[in-house]
């Protein structure tokens, strides 16, 4: 259920009745005819798509289907014929001449010919003429061409389990949910049952500056119900909003939907990919309008098929379109996508976008089971041209709230939203509201939340993570862990959190304290952070993989690759203060005492004469962390947040200064890291991650102070650490490196016979790391440094990063049973360190559309 809750949004229906406008008529007028023989077909039924308004033909198959509405399209039906529907442009006159073709099956004379059918071209296509003119007009036609814009927007989302089986509707645990239960959805023509569980209404004003470029939307008031209390709301409003288009821009070359990149039928290179026709010619009363149809050169590439009302008054500007995806696209669990986009003429000439309406269903099956089905509807009104506000304006936020704009009553709703409610959406809020206050409804929503999110909720005290209940080490063995969390209804400023766990090899037992103190009584958990934080933590660990960053024993994976022979003891006070800023600007401020004991076959020796065994070792040092993440939209889990990933870096920098002989510190020195990550998009070819990093440290330490590279003996892939170095295998004082993952979206696979309908997809990796340690810090030329561990009796032994970079490689597939990623990765140097193989295989576990 939160699969499918994050990957699809909104249900509702068409109703395109303006309330603050005047009522508008939609006429079309025309002549239905036989497609072969071109006889006029009398009583053909014309109907407006989805409205009891409609008419017949008369004897010379001449109609006139005319009433008052936003109706942009009509649908044609005779007995004998195949159904079609035409796309119009609602409240105007449209004329339309309609073809039919006989649905009946006639044995006819078969001729064999030598010939060959004949192959599409671009060259001498006028669909494709007409398609470039489209292109070299997308700047004079988009709204963003005027130096100023404003408009204001009208937002529904939605969101609905559909499908359910009568055994589960009939079923005991759900006698008492049946007045939750719609029975008006229609998916794909087809009445169904279904279950709201989602639903969102925001009205807003935006305002648009081209140069410089700002973009600023006031959310004047907004409303939404979710009965799957187990997923974040805001953050679930966030992906749903972003998954079905939050800005549907059909001149851009891309369009970002269901979490890709789209390649728009108007792109600018849109002919290497689409074929297109010119099927039909419409008149209106502002002029001819001419359809292009188009469909995907290859049917597994992320691209669209549908149609576009073109104008042919010398702007070429797009008046309608609809978006649809073929069933062999390559995105997972998807079973349909609708888009439709309607532009209303301008008295200026132009034509801006008056509607989007964006609909899709998602199941496991792509055919038949339990569904989920969302629609996201936008309206776009009162469009103001290179009309600017005062300067100071746009020197404020890209998001405002109006104050108390959750609270705006029903009347206000009534008297400002822009289209009207279906029966069905009206009472989902009453009924929501009664769902909520049943206890077996809390009960579930209770398991859920337990099941999804690792925590027990016991009011003001919640148990888990229960993903960490039990785990597998070899320096533990088999490792047992309770921990608990306070939560607001403890005590808004004040969060208590803590595990404690017991190794049954080692006999140890670890735990972790922490005491929060919120100064915005917001949980530490929940953005934005304002908080105090002292901790005190004993645990094990591996050498490279800090508690300093989390205690979630990510490191200690029960199934690993080669030996982890290297573990430390760790005892760490730490006193720190967060802040995060509304534009996702943050910083952490901290102190830490840090004392860490040496275990297995991990040994801290100096290199003096004695050899001395040194049994643990202590630091004390300021920690100072900066993090800016512009434009960065959040899913907020139970125990950390989830980057939606976009075309927007993030930049980190990590400042560690240690000092000597203030509780106990043995050394002085700083450290400094930073690095930048950006996802860059490359539309039909996929996208690419990209990191760059790079690190200094000063000042004399042993090597655990150092920088020790993040390597990864799981069996399980990590985009982010080294899947083919050793723990502990490498250490520098100074290093820059690139890390770099192509993802294809399966452009190569998809095109390959019979290997194209596994909707595989393709991934190549790239690591490169490059550095070095000053002999000041290498225990082969300078005293009072500890030893290296050395790779000998089966140890893998440390090294310090030489003048040649560590590379290693990687080719994957992805999406093996909807799922599975494999990755082959290859190491291409230092390839004499002990127990190195040059060769690795890795697993990855990743749904995804």
């Amino acid at each position: 259920m939160i699969l499918a809750s994050l990957n699809v949004a909104a249900q509702q229906t068409d109703s395109l009745k303006k309330k603050d406008q005047a009522r508008l008529v939609t006429q079309v007028n025309g002549r239905v005819t036989d497609a072969v023989s071109g006889i006029p077909l009398p009583l053909t039924s014309v109907s407006f798509s989805g409205s009891n308004f409609g008419t017949n033909t008369d004897k010379l198959g001449n109609f006139t289907l005319s009433a008052q509405g936003f109706f942009n399209r009509v649908t044609f039906s005779r007995v004998g014929y195949l159904t079609i529907t035409k796309i119009i442009i609602p409240g105007q006159v449209n004329e339309l001449n309609v073809r039919l073709h006989s649905s009946q099956t006639q044995i006819k004379e078969v001729s064999v010919t030598s010939g060959k059918s004949k192959r599409y071209r671009n060259k001498g296509n006028p669909a494709v003429s007409l398609i470039q003119q489209i292109i070299n007009h997308k700047d004079e036609n988009r709204m963003e061409s005027s130096d100023y814009l404003q408009y204001d927007q009208y937002e529904r989302i939605g969101l609905s389990f559909f499908n359910l089986s009568q055994k589960f509707i009939n079923g005991h645990f759900f006698s008492k949910y049946k007045f939750m239960l719609d029975t008006t959805l229609k998916i794909n023509g087809q009445a169904q049952t279904s279950l709201p569980v989602y639903f969102s209404e925001k009205l807003s004003q935006n305002y648009y500056r081209k140069d410089p470029s700002k973009s600023i939307q006031v959310l004047n008031a907004q409303k939404q119900i979710n009965i799957i209390k187990f997923v974040d709301t805001a953050g679930l409003d966030v992906y749903l909003n972003r998954l079905y288009g939050n800005n549907l821009d059909i001149y851009s070359n891309n369009i970002f939907i269901i979490t890709n990149q789209f390649l728009s039928p108007i792109a600018n290179h849109a002919p290497d990919f689409y074929k297109f026709f010119i099927t039909d010619t419409i008149k209106t009363a502002n002029g001819k309008l001419v359809e292009v149809s188009f469909t995907p050169r290859n049917k597994g590439d992320l691209l669209f098929e549908g149609k576009l009302l073109v104008t042919m008054d010398g702007h070429y500007a797009v008046a309608a379109c609809e978006l649809n995806v073929n069933k062999q696209i390559n995105i997972n669990f998807m079973r349909s996508l609708k888009i439709r986009l309607d532009f209303v003429h301008d008295p200026g000439g132009r034509y801006y976008l008056n509607k989007s309406d964006v609909t899709a269903d998602f199941g496991i099956s792509k055919t038949k089971g339990l569904g989920v089905i969302g629609e996201r509807t936008v309206f776009y009104s009162n469009y103001k041209l290179n009309t600017p506000q005062p300067e100071a304006f746009y020197q404020g936020k890209s998001l405002q709230i109006a104050e108390n704009a959750s609270e705006a009553d029903t009347g206000y709703w009534a008297s400002h939203r822009t289209d009207t409610l279906s029966g069905q959406q009206a009472q989902i809020y009453g009924k929501i509201s009664k769902l909520e206050q049943m206890p077996s409804f809390k009960r579930t929503m209770w398991i859920a939340s337990t099941l999804t999110g690792g925590y027990g909720d016991f009011g003001p005290v919640q148990v888990g993570p229960i993903g960490q209940f039990f785990s597998f080490n070899s320096q533990e063995g088999l490792r047992f862990q309770i921990g608990g969390r306070t939560t607001p209804k403890f005590n808004q400023s004040i969060y208590l959190e803590g595990y404690t766990g017991y190794g049954t090899t080692d006999k140890q037992i670890k735990y972790d304290l922490i005491t929060y103190f919120s100064l915005n009584k917001t949980p530490p958990y929940r953005f934005p952070n304002d908080y105090f934080k002292v901790s005190y933590l004993s645990d094990v660990d591996v050498p490279g993989h800090s508690f300093s960053i989390n205690n979630r024993q990510a490191a200690l994976s029960s199934f690993q690759t080669g030996k982890t022979d290297y573990w430390l003891y760790s005892q760490i006070f730490r006193l720190e203060y967060v802040k995060d800023f509304e534009n996702h600007f943050s910083y952490n401020i901290a102190f830490k005492n840090w004392n860490q004991q040496p275990a297995a076959k991990l040994v801290y020796q100096l290199n003096d004469a004695n050899n001395t065994i040194v049994h643990n070792l202590t630091t004390s040092e300021i920690d100072l962390h900066l993090r800016y993440a512009p434009h960065e939209q959040i899913l907020q889990g139970t125990q950390e947040r989830h980057t939606i990933y976009s075309k927007y870096p993030i930049f980190d920098l990590q400042v560690n200064h240690g000092f000597t002989g203030f509780l106990n510190g043995s050394y002085a020195y700083t450290n400094i890291g930073a690095n930048i990550y950006k996802r860059f998009y490359f539309s039909q070819l996929g996208y690419s991650d990209i990191t760059l990093m790079g690190g200094y440290l000063s000042g004399k330490v042993p090597f655990p102070l150092l920088n020790i590279s993040a390597a990864n003996q799981s069996i399980r892939y990590d985009p982010d650490l080294y899947n083919k170095m050793d723990y502990l295998e490498f250490v520098s004082d100074h290093y820059v490196g690139l890390n770099l993952t192509q993802s294809f979206n399966g452009f190569f696979l998809n095109k390959i016979p019979l290997i194209e309908h596994l909707k595989l997809r393709e991934y190549l990796s790239l690591k490169i790391l490059y550095g070095g340690l000053r002999n000041e810090n290498n225990p082969f030329y300078s005293k009072n440094l500890y030893k290296f561990p050395s790779g000998t009796n089966g140890a893998n032994g440390t090294y310090a990063l030489g003048n040649v970079p560590y590379i290693e490689a990687g080719a994957g597939i992805g999406n093996i049973f909807k799922i599975l990623r494999i990755d082959v990765v290859k190491r291409y140097n230092y390839l004499d360190h002990p127990g190195v193989a040059p060769y690795g295989i890795k697993f990855s576990l990743s749904p995804d559309f």
